[in-house]
């Protein structure tokens, strides 16, 4: 949906040759910058004995005391905004997913919304039974489903070769001179693209740095790459594809074996924000900011693949609730990305400081590799900030209870030992009661 949602969203721009190249040239460069560089290479190294997320890199914050209490408040903050995100996720994924049986079948439109409730329904009730057995599970699937998008990109690809002029990164340059405003706000649907970056780096726990780095070299990034060239060049040469140009990449007789497929690879990709809301869930748990709740911890090999029914269950409200309320991929995309991009303004922000004084890096390194990190999830943040009036409030709204939540546990309990330690009795007094 990112694609379709760059140009002919709420943008409405001309699908012509140069803003194809432009936004498949944004895109691209995202993938390479924001997933590769930023969360593969850097942020990755940071972990919190063996977990990853944000309220991990905020326990890994060292310096002064007022200062590292602000940043780790900007990750409490951070993490809230997560669960916002979180809960649409699995809906938005799903829905895009369902909506393609409408290009070969448009009379099941009225079903689209029950058969996303249902999935979703199932998706969270196998959660019990661990990331490992589910992985088993959806691994296969996963294969296959990379296979089949980078096939259908490279065959239109082969039929236009041209469009590999979008690697080029002097095309996004020229597309944001060409469009002005309405260009930087298309920033706000490319975006889309990236969105699973915070969800990779919370997931470490669950599948460790290496398997996720090899998965995404080895499988995600080239078939990414490949199926958004091969969009790009079924646009360029029918313009009128902007409907869903993903699905009309198949012939009509592969529509439906690919909705279906596409249908379990989104389940798939939500099960990635539904682990990492769990792991986040945990530390926050052990670090003082929730109540203790019910977890389990699913393999005896890997201590953190754990589920925690509470946060499921929760989940699966929200998204119902979403699907219900929203009903199209459409209009949940408006409300979609909004939280995780100033989530990835706190990460650029934490890394920074555990690069200065947990790594070693002079300041000077730290601000050539980091500063124009920052300024790109800067320019997201600003393009996305358009979308709050449209939807883009529920995931704030959602982070700032969640905060609030953190914050009122926290001093609560502080309080609560405060209390203990002062009118407690001392070991002199215990000793003196017994005799």
């Amino acid at each position: 949906y990112a694609f379709r949602e760059s140009l002919a969203g709420e943008h409405d721009l001309a699908v012509d040759e140069a803003n194809v190249l432009g936004v498949l040239s944004l895109m691209f460069w995202s993938l390479i910058i924001v997933i590769t560089i930023k969360y593969l290479v850097i942020v990755m190294r940071a972990d919190n004995d063996g977990e990853g997320g944000i309220l991990a890199l905020a326990s890994l914050v060292t310096g002064k005391q007022r200062s590292r209490r602000r940043l780790v408040l900007l990750g409490l903050f951070g993490t809230a905004l997560l669960y916002g995100d979180g809960m649409i996720t699995p809906a938005i994924s799903v829905l895009s997913a369902v909506e393609g049986l409408q290009v070969s079948t448009p009379s099941i439109d009225r079903w689209v919304v029950p058969i996303v409730a249902v999935i979703l329904i199932c998706l969270f009730s196998i959660q019990r039974r661990g990331t490992e057995r589910v992985g088993r599970l959806f691994g296969p699937v996963m294969l296959v489903w990379f296979t089949v998008i980078a096939t259908l990109g490279a065959i239109e690809v082969a039929s236009d070769p041209s469009v590999v002029r979008a690697l080029d990164p002097t095309r996004a340059i020229r597309f944001f001179i060409d469009n002005g405003g309405r260009g930087f706000l298309v920033l706000g649907s490319v975006f889309l693209v990236v969105t699973g970056g915070e969800a990779l780096y919370a997931d470490m726990g669950h599948f460790g740095r290496k398997p996720i780095q090899y998965g995404w070299f080895l499988f995600a990034l080239p078939a990414l790459v490949l199926n958004y060239l091969g969009q790009g060049a079924l646009l360029i040469n029918n313009p009128t594809a902007i409907e869903n140009p993903f699905f009309l990449l198949a012939p009509t007789w592969a529509q439906w074996p690919l909705t279906i497929l596409a249908t379990a690879a989104a389940v798939i990709a939500s099960q990635a924000l539904i682990t990492g809301a769990f792991s986040l869930t945990v530390q926050a748990v052990n670090m003082g900011y929730l109540p203790r709740m019910r977890t389990v911890q699913t393999s005896p090999h890997h201590r953190g693949q754990v589920y925690v029914p509470a946060v499921n269950w929760f989940l699966l409200a929200a998204c119902l609730g979403l699907v219900f309320i929203f009903g199209s991929s459409t209009r949940l995309a408006a409300a979609y990305g909004v939280a995780v991009t100033f989530t990835m303004v706190i990460t650029t922000v934490l890394i920074a400081s555990i690069a200065r004084d947990r790594w070693g890096w002079s300041p000077l390194k730290t601000t050539v590799i980091l500063a124009p990190l920052l300024v790109i999830d800067l320019a997201f943040a600003a393009a996305n900030i358009f979308k709050i009036p449209a939807g883009g409030w529920f995931p704030l709204v959602i982070g700032l209870i969640g905060f609030t939540v953190f914050t009122t546990w926290w001093k609560g309990r502080r309080l609560v030992s405060h209390r203990v330690e002062r009118e407690g009795l001392t070991v002199e007094t215990f000793v003196d009661s017994l005799s």
